[in-house]
């Protein structure tokens, strides 16, 4: 893979990624079948009250140490950041993942709750709830924000940028607008498919191995957390990924470290990633593997993130 050039400010913006054999490539590498089930060591489960309800989350670390909050995509959960979280805690960070309302053990969690209670799950909501969760923990934060939830974060340091101390955009969709354009296999389709169709070809895709192949112990779990996950909420984010707010020229201007991860086999092609972060003036990280990097690279995603922070933690 060619190394593009560096930009003016004179940074390389692929200077992450699977590029070079580490100790953490060599982790990824021995990774094996792992038992998604079960939880890192001396992680804390708990809820968080947020205006959608009750979210199941997952914390591991001094709440005393600067914050990392993760955030899942739709059908994901805090589970899907287990192998990253110890990680970054052993570094002196504390790390918060929770499910998205209406997902997995968050279920629960919906419009219906909301003062005064609306219909669909929409931006709003899931901003709404994303702020709540960081402003329970130690402000600024860093983000890292997977899939849909790219979307969330993006929207939410639009109105409260004082909340993030850098943002990262995991397989984040690289378009505005209508996102699935680009999406290799459904893009042709994907502007006529209602929410109700795109939820029931997201989720046969997710559980008939189509989409990804995973090893059996994650594919059972994947299954298992599908008989709580609300098909309505899958249904309304597929609808909200038509629609993508446009706020790359807000973040193209921040300040604070961003920076984009994404595997080589993503979903959208690595030329719409790459121009994504070109706009918004991120750093780029390509990982082997496809949409999941937190799944398949977690140790060298990681490397990389404490080497972001170190540098905004110096700031």
């Amino acid at each position: 893979m060619a190394v593009p050039d560096q930009r003016e400010d004179g940074v390389n913006p692929e200077e992450f990624g699977s590029a070079r054999v580490d100790a953490a490539a060599l982790l990824d590498a021995d990774l094996g079948d792992v038992d998604w089930f079960v939880p890192p060591a001396g992680a804390v489960l708990r809820t968080l009250d947020v205006p959608s309800g009750k979210l199941a989350a997952m914390a591991l670390g001094n709440p005393d140490d600067p914050s990392v909050v993760l955030v899942p995509g739709a059908t994901g959960s805090k589970e899907d950041f287990s192998l990253m979280m110890p990680e970054l805690a052993s570094a002196g960070y504390f790390t918060l993942s929770y499910d998205l309302a209406g997902q997995y053990q968050s279920a629960a969690a919906g419009p219906e709750n909301l003062v005064p209670p609306r219909k669909h799950y929409d931006y709003r909501l899931f901003v709404d709830d994303f702020v709540a969760v960081l402003e329970s923990t130690n402000t600024p934060a860093h983000v890292v924000a997977y899939s849909f939830a790219g979307i969330v974060a993006q929207l939410a340091y639009v109105e409260r940028p004082e909340l993030f101390r850098s943002l990262t955009l995991l397989s984040c969709p690289p378009e505005t607008g209508q996102s699935f354009r680009g999406v290799s296999r459904i893009g042709g389709f994907s502007t006529w498919v209602n929410g109700r169709a795109g939820a029931a070809l997201l989720i046969w895709g997710i559980r008939s191995g189509r989409a990804v192949h995973v090893p059996p112990r994650r594919q059972k779990f994947v299954d298992s957390r599908f008989r709580f996950t609300r098909r309505d909420s899958v249904r309304d984010i597929y609808t909200l990924m038509q629609n993508v707010p446009d706020v790359r020229q807000r973040l193209a201007e921040a300040s604070l470290p961003k920076f984009v991860a994404v595997g080589e086999h993503d979903l959208w092609p690595l030329q719409l990633h790459r121009l994504f972060a070109q706009a918004i003036r991120a750093r780029i990280g390509v990982y082997r593997g496809g949409h999941s990097p937190c799944e398949t690279s977690p140790h060298q995603l990681s490397r990389d993130l404490l080497a972001l922070y170190a540098k905004a933690d110096e700031g």
